[in-house]
């Protein structure tokens, strides 16, 4: 099987936000333990260029995260780190660790949270972290993620101050002209870059069955771990409705070698969604140029 892109990790399913584009969790709330971590990151490493400590849930509130970073570093893991940064201040030294390549804000975050609050005293800290962490790690990759495109006037227009503000901090001028089609990233300054994409429904099984025929990357390039370890093919499947098995009772070889994660990959292979789930869900549209070159 060939190196995946990522493997996500789950260290908690629990936000200190709530985002009209993020759904509610219904499982349990769950934090990760050190021990479950430690054990699921071992089995990680050697199948995926990258570990990304997020599913569902704020990873920087995670009660032992300089912990968990700690263990990443003591493994040599490469960790990209999706957060809504409202927990900087708290994590400044840790986030620069070296076991961190990427960091993805998720900007749009604030205004869905806080449609009236200034933008300054949440965007600013974030500014003056991503100049310090280039003296500190320059090779550090940072995203502004602005994955509000096509939502009206609670998307594009909504980050102009934000573009104004990033312009002015870096003393840059930004083409604000951004589809979100093959070209999604924009370079700031150095490796600081504005990451955009569109809102997408998350898959659920009372959603109408859009095709039977289509394709996706999940377990090709990605499979993900929540909380408790129970593997899933998809990093949209935040309730384990697809569940393949849990990592920490039986290795994750023989989970990605089951029975229900290979009639996954071979229908994907073909153009054919086995899942009733993935026949449900909105994103795998994104994938239809491919799809119908997989079924002829």
């Amino acid at each position: 099987m060939k190196l995946m892109d990522r493997i996500y990790i789950e260290i908690s399913n629990i936000c200190n936000l709530q985002c009209s584009f993020c759904p509610e969790v219904e499982r349990e709330q769950d934090v990760m333990s050190l021990d479950h971590f430690e054990k699921i990151l071992i089995q990680a490493i050697p199948k995926a260029k990258q570990v990304c400590l997020h599913l569902m849930g704020e990873p920087t509130a995670h009660p032992k995260f300089a912990e968990i970073i700690a263990i990443c570093e003591k493994y040599q893991a490469k960790v990209m780190l999706t957060t809504n940064g409202t927990l900087l201040s708290r994590h400044k030294e840790t986030l620069a660790s070296s076991a961190i390549v990427q960091i993805n804000f998720s900007v749009h975050s604030f205004r869905d949270n806080f449609e009236k609050r200034d933008l300054h005293g949440y965007l600013l800290p974030i500014l003056e972290f991503s100049r310090a962490l280039h003296d500190i790690n320059p090779q550090t990759y940072i995203n502004y993620r602005l994955w509000n495109l096509g939502a009206g006037d609670s998307g594009e227009a909504a980050n102009d101050d934000v573009y104004d503000m990033v312009e002015r901090y870096f003393d840059v001028k930004i083409n604000r002209r951004q589809g979100s089609g093959r070209f999604k990233s924009k370079r700031v300054w150095e490796r600081v870059y504005f990451h955009f994409d569109t809102r997408f429904e998350w898959p659920h099984p009372d959603l109408p069955e859009l095709s039977a025929k289509g394709t996706c990357h999940a377990l090709g390039n990605h499979v993900a771990i929540h909380a408790d370890g129970t593997v899933v093919p998809c990093c949209l499947d935040k309730e384990a409705r697809l569940a393949l098995g849990n990592c920490l009772e039986q290795p994750l070889d023989t989970i990605l070698q089951g029975p229900r994660a290979a009639s996954m990959r071979e229908g994907f292979a073909k153009g054919q969604l086995v899942e009733d789930l993935c026949r449900r869900c909105d994103y795998v549209t994104r994938f239809q140029a491919k799809a119908k070159q997989l079924s002829l």
